[in-house]
């Protein structure tokens, strides 16, 4: 029997959930209408039609106003127009961000102790507008949204392979003398994470400070309590972001997707992968299972270090002396190298209402000039996203977008397919990875610029969650990815021309019903 894929689980365990809150909203909408017309509620039509009306008129005014895109908009207007019950219980469930005021303050708060300590070097960032004005607007913009700043000092490692990504990463764990910080969406209890685990409670009792940190709702079922009480008895330091509390915030959206190591502020990780099984393809139940990442070595790891502090930190705000805290682990870092290039680590945050990844993103289709190449498991996009690669593709830009060949979610992965008719359209190129499942974030255009992280082009990680990347210009590792890129096209299926003819009535049907519920899922 083919196991599943840890996230395939996690999910189906959320979804479950999400399934029996919907289930409720439909009863209710049936019970709705049967006491209308069987039980004697027409007396008490009109007040419940008022109530119904204005409610809705509230939320479809409030969602109007919001600054998101229309494609994420309208399928919540027109769900509460068509069933007002159902609608409002759904938007309740999934549709709110969750945020609320103190949240917000809590990391504005945090933020502004934060980056005090990462200013921007402005000689770096007038070589760059000298050496790649193409570039600068997108880490100009980078820069002035998400405060991140760019460097130059700072050696980048590509690894086309999560198995040599985790090997490198557990090397320099090894050779942690001061802290080990590690921060992921999904933890499993197995084999690969019991490996490092081993290893973190050896730099333990050499007086290494450690300190774990994962997403509640990506680790459900997997780990537990149980698991933080593991790990502190061996002296590692554990938190959960947005524990699960069931009837209070058991559906909260915004989620920590972001996947970070950072080694005394010196050497930083961050790419697609997990800590699982699968990643490492040690079990394939999706065939090969393609994952990439990075490892930095410089200056940058400061703004790796401060986003994982900043996380740690924002969750309790009994927390105390962030500003001493900050100032103990981000040392003026002495690093010399020859390493060519521009480094710029970001973070994106459902509190600032940025949709920094999206932006990246779309700022590089806008520089494009030969070719933009995206990599993802999931294809979700906004209009604007959409018409930003088509209008690339109708400039001549080779605009190509790689998908799973091999999918984890079959709803996800119909969903995924069905906005290739209006890209190809525009002359993007769609291949699909037939080894298996990629699950990958990446972009790189023109030989120059390319990002790697946990960000997807899906609505989850544009809009909702926590999440980062790291931009590269001129730097080797972009030649590297280029490299990847061409290899993996190699052993992938070009489905360009399947998607260029006309659909059947009901395949139309059936993927516009899935593009209305795109924002839900």
């Amino acid at each position: 029997m083919q196991e599943k894929t840890y996230e395939k689980k996690a999910t189906t365990k959320n979804g479950i959930m999400k399934l029996i809150f919907f289930a409720i909203a439909i009863l209710l909408e049936i019970v709705t209408f049967w006491g209308f017309f069987y039980a004697g509620f027409e007396k008490y039509s009109g007040a419940i039609t008022i109530i119904n009306r204005v409610t809705a008129l509230v939320l479809v005014v409030a969602i109007y106003s919001q600054y998101k895109s229309p494609s994420i908009k309208m399928p919540w207007i027109m769900l509460m127009m068509a069933a007002p019950v159902i609608g409002v219980s759904l938007y309740l469930l999934i549709g709110l961000s969750g945020t609320t005021k103190r949240m917000r303050k809590r990391y504005d708060a945090i933020d502004d102790i934060l980056f005090q300590h990462l200013p921007q070097d402005k000689s770096v960032l007038e070589k760059l507008e000298k050496d790649r004005k193409s570039c600068f607007g997108v880490s100009n913009y980078v820069l002035r949204e998400s405060r991140y700043p760019v460097y130059s000092n700072t050696e980048v490692i590509y690894f086309d392979d999560a198995a040599k990504a985790i090997e490198s990463q557990k090397k320099d764990i090894l050779a942690a003398r001061k802290f080990i910080f590690m921060e992921y969406f999904l933890i499993d209890d197995k084999e690969s994470w019991q490996e490092i685990e081993d290893i973190l409670a050896q730099k333990v009792k050499e007086g290494v400070e450690v300190r774990v940190f994962y997403d509640d709702i990506g680790s459900i079922g997997y780990i537990n309590t149980s698991f933080v009480k593991k790990l502190e008895r061996r002296g590692i330091r554990c938190r959960v972001f947005n524990p699960m509390i069931p009837l209070f915030n058991m559906f909260l959206n915004n989620r920590d997707h972001r996947k970070i190591t950072v080694i005394d502020g010196e050497i930083g990780y961050t790419g697609g992968y997990n800590i699982a099984n699968e990643y490492f393809n040690i079990i394939s139940p999706c065939g090969h299972w393609k994952d990439t990442g990075v490892r930095l070595h410089g200056e940058a790891v400061k703004a790796i270090t401060s986003t994982f502090l900043e996380m740690w930190n924002a969750i309790r705000a009994d927390d105390e002396d962030d500003d001493q805290y900050f100032k103990k682990y981000l040392p003026e870092i002495e690093f010399k190298s020859d390493n060519k290039g521009y480094v710029q680590f970001y973070a994106d945050s459902p509190m600032d209402k940025k949709p920094i990844g999206e932006d990246v993103y779309m700022c590089m289709a806008a520089r494009a000039q030969k070719y933009l190449y995206f990599i993802t498991p999931y294809l979700i996009i906004t209009d604007e996203m959409s018409r930003a690669l088509g209008l690339a593709a109708k400039r001549g830009v080779d605009v190509r977008i790689i998908t799973p060949g091999i999918p984890d979610k079959k709803i996800v992965y119909k969903l995924t397919r069905s906005y290739y008719k209006n890209l190809v359209r525009d002359g993007v190129r769609i291949f699909e990875y037939t080894p298996g499942f990629c699950h990958a974030k990446m972009s790189i255009s023109d030989d120059v610029i390319a990002t790697c992280g946990t960000i997807n082009l899906d609505y989850r990680s544009l809009y909702h969650h926590f999440e980062d990347g790291c931009l590269m210009i001129d730097s080797d590792a972009v030649t590297d990815i280029k490299k990847d890129f061409d290899e993996i096209f190699a052993v992938s299926d070009e489905v360009t021309k399947d998607y260029g003819e006309g659909r059947n009535a009901a395949l139309r049907l059936g993927q516009l019903i899935l593009r209305l519920m795109a924002p839900l899922l």
